[in-house]
């Protein structure tokens, strides 16, 4: 039998603009959809807090990555899934008695709540597939994600060396240039089809830091103290404390989008913080949050980061998926060859200054075949391990969360 394999990766990236390389095209039914998004919400945070425990830091000993992508490539594979596969994606995900077709509408929902084109936040999602031309969808898949994920879809040669520059040039013009190639020459012979999904976030904070109080201090780390540029701001936000850390709400424009800063008591570390981490405590300390005056001081921090999802997922409770004997994804492709899941990596980037944020992630799934009471004030110095995350206000969604020990 001929060695196949799958690839599907879904790249959140920093970009708007349009690709010209995409020559078909479904009709847009995501308007339908309202708020069904809610359905996949909760799975989005809850996975966010399970995978920030179960990948490795790097060399900084700092962790970055998006929920969000990590589930929108699993979510479309999903949909070539059946059997034991699929049960335990669906248990693993916490899609509790929610069928594929809703779970389809909710991502449908959740893309076209969370893109936001306003002066000062701007937050695009995009999806294209590219299909090595040898081979074709199943006409239920190709429904699917064409009117459910919005995607694109182009045929290419993947003997051909301009295929891999059509790719990279849609990665780079959808990056703003920062992310110039996501594959390489020659393509893989075996490879089947790529699904490419390009978010931009951009985001101006409401308050903004002065720059001219940025000055230098030193961050504790675990290792070694850092001498690095902290932000000051003195104004009116969500600020909480409980026994375990102090948190503040960083609001971007008009409030549509946060970051949430989670910051250990001295007696406490970010550990300490992640043993309590769950939607329920999560949404729990979301209410506790009260608006006062108050000082922050903020180190400015750019983290790129990459890491490889596939034991995550299986500590979750995936395991067919990624093995070859086991897998079951018989709805993908047209051909008859069994498909599994080689590999689900993830590459994330996130910069913040004074003026904002801005932040991308990619993700790649490879398929192969063969409360205290407080005072009216607050004081908040973030010079130590702390925990982030960047969340839509009205969704409720986590687009990323990250631990961050060393912000040089």
């Amino acid at each position: 039998m001929t060695k196949l394999s799958l690839c599907l990766m879904i790249v959140f990236f920093a970009s708007c603009d349009e690709v010209n390389t995409v020559e078909k095209n479904a009709d847009n039914k995501i308007d339908q959809y309202d708020e069904d998004y809610v359905k996949v919400v909760e799975p989005n945070n809850s996975v966010a807090f399970s995978l920030l425990e179960k990948v490795d830091p790097d060399e900084n000993n700092n962790v970055l990555i998006s929920p969000t992508s990590a589930l929108i490539a699993l979510f479309i594979a999903y949909n070539g899934a059946e059997g034991e596969t699929k049960e335990e994606i669906e248990k693993a995900l916490q899609l509790h008695d929610v069928s594929m077709e809703d779970v389809n509408k909710a991502n449908a929902a959740l893309m076209k709540t969370l893109t936001k084109d306003m002066d000062a936040i701007e937050l695009f999602l995009a999806n294209s597939i590219w299909l090595n031309d040898n081979y074709q969808f199943m006409g239920t898949f190709t429904e699917k994600v064409l009117d459910d994920y919005d995607a694109k879809i182009a045929e290419i040669d993947i003997t051909d060396d301009s295929s891999v520059e059509r790719i990279n040039q849609w990665v780079s013009d959808n990056t703003h240039g920062k992310i110039e190639e996501i594959v390489e020459a020659p393509l893989h012979s075996a490879m089947v089809t790529l699904f490419v999904n390009a978010l931009y976030f951009n985001g101006k904070w409401t308050h903004e830091f002065d720059e001219e109080y940025t000055e230098e201090q030193t961050f504790f780390t675990l290792e070694a103290d850092k001498i690095v540029p902290f932000m000051q701001l003195e104004a009116k936000l969500a600020y909480m404390e409980n026994d375990l850390f102090q948190a503040i709400q960083l609001p971007y424009g008009k409030g549509e989008m946060h970051m949430n800063v989670l910051l250990p008591l001295e007696n406490m570390d970010l550990e300490d913080i992640s043993e309590e981490l769950s939607a329920e405590s999560w949404e729990d300390w979301q209410t506790q949050f009260e608006k006062m005056d108050g000082t922050l001081k903020l180190p400015k921090f750019q983290i790129e980061y990459e890491t490889v999802l596939n034991e995550a997922f299986q500590q979750l409770g995936i395991q067919t998926a990624f093995d070859k004997d086991r897998a079951d994804f018989p709805h993908i492709i047209v051909e008859e060859e069994p498909l599994w899941i080689h590999e689900i990596k993830q590459k994330t980037f996130i910069d913040v200054n004074e003026k904002g944020t801005e932040g991308a992630a990619a993700t790649s799934v490879e398929m192969e075949t063969t409360s205290a009471m407080l005072d009216d004030t607050f004081y908040m110095e973030v010079n130590r391990p702390f925990l982030f995350t960047i969340t839509d206000e009205e969704t409720g969604a986590i687009l990323f969360i990250g631990k961050i020990s060393n912000p040089e």
